[in-house]
């Protein structure tokens, strides 16, 4: 979705909001993963299960997990807690993650 289309909708929405016209923002299957939401107000929004894809599998989440860069001590202990299940995912290669 290009930010015009995106913008429309939105303009559209706030116009709904108000009673003044326009109509209910339908964003479901939109693809907003190059989207300016930077001042977006999302209050009240639903945001479960935005991030990961509903067909991933734990071992794949956990993957994806280890694979993030980050120095905290607690996320590092975590990591290392569930490595071993992480590699046991097909994309964990790919991820760069190792055994």
């Amino acid at each position: 979705m290009n930010s015009n289309k995106l913008q429309k909708i939105l303009d559209n929405h706030k116009l709904w909001l108000h009673n003044d016209g326009g109509e209910r923002a339908d964003l479901r299957k939109a693809d907003l993963r190059k989207a300016d939401l930077q001042w977006a107000d999302l209050q009240w929004a639903n945001l479960d299960f935005s991030c990961l894809p509903l067909w991933w599998d734990a071992s794949q989440i956990a993957a994806h997990f280890c694979a993030l860069d980050c120095d905290d001590k607690d996320f590092q202990k975590a990591c290392k807690a569930i490595l071993k299940f992480a590699l046991t995912n097909k994309h964990a290669g790919d991820l760069g993650l190792e055994k």
